[in-house]
């Protein structure tokens, strides 16, 4: 495992205990149907912080797991920070992780010289 690896790994950890935190870590899953979305973020099926718990947390850890091809691009902390806003969560340290991750992911991305 590289350390940017790692560091993904310490992080979504720390994704899930914060979610949990601030009691937004569930503990039944969503129906399968509402997971099958194909809207980005799962947008019309799921809250955005199930969609981190359900989608975003598993997905990267198995990708993490495998050692498969991480994705070259995140932005998701932005959306983070704009969705908690709306529903007045104090969310600052979770924005923060999902920063770290954004920034671990991207400086992943292969450069083109």
């Amino acid at each position: 495992m590289t350390p940017d690896h790692a560091a993904l790994m310490s992080a979504l950890f720390e994704l899930e205990a914060e979610l949990r935190r601030l009691a937004l870590w569930e503990d039944e899953p969503p129906a399968a149907e509402r997971l099958a979305s194909r809207l980005p973020f799962c947008h019309d099926t799921l809250e955005f912080h199930q969609w981190l718990q359900w989608v975003f947390v598993p997905r990267l850890g198995e990708l993490l797991g495998s050692g498969a091809e991480l994705p070259h691009a995140s932005g998701i902390a932005p959306l983070a920070e704009m969705t908690f806003a709306e529903c007045q969560v104090e969310a600052e340290e979770l924005v923060a992780i999902l920063g770290r991750i954004d920034a671990l992911l991207n400086a992943s991305a292969p450069r083109i010289n």
